[in-house]
């Protein structure tokens, strides 16, 4: 198989070349993250903000049956998450599946994943910033918005800067204080659900309310379909872990163990708090729409403070985003500069095999971001949410098209390192596929939630992505073309 960046120690010798046989430049990174650091963060990666900012609306739209809208895209992401985990697993790279699919279906596919996955992180960066600001100003309101944002920006660029270490680390707690959260949740609604915890609304609370008001799909079966486009975005960041792992003491256990949890992760996390949310009260509560999901289901428990306490979460959630944003999007620019397809000073690193090029103009691009934010809300910023909102999407099916070659790849080079095999290989692969197409064609028919908007414009940069990309290997062939006639030329010259 084509040789990846590999781990050494700071200060060792070369690494071995890049996909296209340039040896790459600095010291490389360094495997610095710890078992834990992985752990946590494959356990956090599918825990965004989202979750809780965004499961009202869902809710508000398909009632009930948002556990369905769960149920589905969680199924997807369980089997996208086992294609990369096979391929991962036999070939842990900071790149991922923009390696992967360099590497199965060619440049061009590595090249444009790449960097719009890039460009979806760093989008990320602005608008966490911002959400993550508007808490704290709401704290501090001496310290202005911009100003929380700009804090929360160089700070977290600092400890990415510092070492590998220090993301984990930070990471390690933020997503620790997620994961106990909700499960601290999920405990207490569980027994308010079923009359045992005092002080709840015994009134509202029961699973009768998963089919009164208007039964289980009060605004039929079409909303599970509508309620999918709205949580699917929720999603993104499971992926994280694979690319963390090619930075761990034993990249192929990380992956194998991150691949093998997922199911349970989103079990646990997705569809358990969500249904103690809607059992907690009913669907068309207007405190669910006024209040958000889960300080409505807090408030329902009597727990006093429930906004700030939710505010809290949200933020650490928001600081966990961030955190890890910036990490992904400064590795896959790192991966992409080893690869020839992003500047050279991309893939140098630090004595401590920090990618500091990488990680500055990613937060470059972020602080850019968050100017627009602020100066043209409803603009220029808005054209880069929307722009970029159907990037997980695409990475998911680059992800199934890269799987289906890449397993033939594996089985022919070397075999052993098929230590995680996707489920009912091609069918499971071909049907996940599917169902991303399925997706991304209703997104074209959404004008009520913006679904259309956002599809045109990431299709719009997808398509500029792609022909960058075609044109550069274009480029690249015709100055092979002309080093090989020189090449040729001076040999002629010798034996004439």
């Amino acid at each position: 198989m084509t040789s990846q960046p590999t781990l050494t120690k700071a200060g060792d010798g070369p690494h071995e070349p890049d996909g296209h046989g340039n040896p790459p430049p600095g010291s490389g990174l360094q495997a610095g993250l710890k078992n834990r650091h992985l752990s946590m963060i494959a356990i956090g990666g599918v825990i965004g903000a989202g979750l809780f900012v965004g499961s009202s609306t869902g809710i508000a739209t398909a009632g009930p049956g948002i556990l369905l809208s769960y149920a589905l895209v969680g199924t997807l992401v369980v089997l996208v998450m086992r294609m990369l985990g096979e391929m991962s697993a036999a070939n842990p790279t900071s790149g991922s599946f923009s390696a992967h699919a360099d590497r199965a279906l060619g440049p061009w596919a590595g090249f444009s994943i790449g960097w719009l996955y890039w460009f979806f992180w760093v989008v990320v960066l602005a608008v966490e910033a911002t959400a993550g600001a508007a808490i704290l100003e709401g704290w501090i309101p001496a310290v202005p918005q911009w100003g929380w944002a700009l804090i929360v920006m160089v700070v977290l660029t600092a400890t990415n800067l510092a070492s590998v270490g220090s993301y984990g680390e930070f990471e390690f707690w933020f997503a620790g204080i997620k994961v106990v959260a909700i499960g601290a949740f999920i405990v207490v609604g569980g027994l308010a659900v079923f009359g045992v915890l005092p002080g709840a609304d015994s009134d509202q609370a029961g699973l009768a309310n998963l089919t009164g008001h208007g039964g289980f799909l009060p605004n039929g079966a079409g909303a599970i379909l509508t309620g999918i486009l709205l949580v699917v975005f929720s999603f993104m960041g499971s992926e994280i872990a694979t690319l963390a792992a090619g930075e761990s003491e034993d990249p192929q256990r990380a992956v194998t163990k991150a691949t093998n949890s997922i199911i349970w992760r989103i079990g646990v996390f997705y569809l358990g708090s969500i249904l103690v949310v809607v059992c907690l009260l009913p669907w068309d509560s207007e405190s669910i729409t006024e209040d958000g999901s889960y300080v409505a289901a807090l408030d329902s428990l009597g727990i006093a403070h429930a906004g700030q306490i939710m505010n809290f979460i949200v933020l650490t959630s928001v600081l966990s985003c961030l955190n890890s944003g910036l990490y992904t999007a400064s590795r896959m620019a790192f991966s992409l500069g080893r690869r020839g397809d992003a500047p050279k000073a991309f893939a140098r690193t630090t004595g401590r095999g920090v990618p500091r090029n990488a990680i500055v103009a990613s937060v470059v691009f972020g602080f850019v971001a968050v100017f627009f934010n602020y100066e043209f809300p409803d603009s220029v910023f808005l054209f880069l949410v929307n722009s970029s909102g159907a990037v997980a999407l695409f990475v998911w099916l680059v992800i199934c098209f890269s799987q289906l070659r890449m397993r033939k790849i594996i089985q022919a080079e070397a075999p052993e390192k098929l230590v995680v095999r996707m489920w009912l290989y091609p069918y499971l692969t071909w049907a996940s596929a599917a169902l991303i197409v399925f997706v991304l064609g209703y997104m074209l028919t959404d004008t009520e939630h913006n679904g259309r908007t956002t599809m045109l414009l990431s299709l719009m940069v997808a398509g500029v992505v792609l022909a960058v990309s075609f044109v550069k290997q274009r480029l690249a062939g015709r100055r092979g073309t002309a080093d090989a006639d020189a090449g040729a030329a001076r040999d002629g010259a010798r034996t004439g």
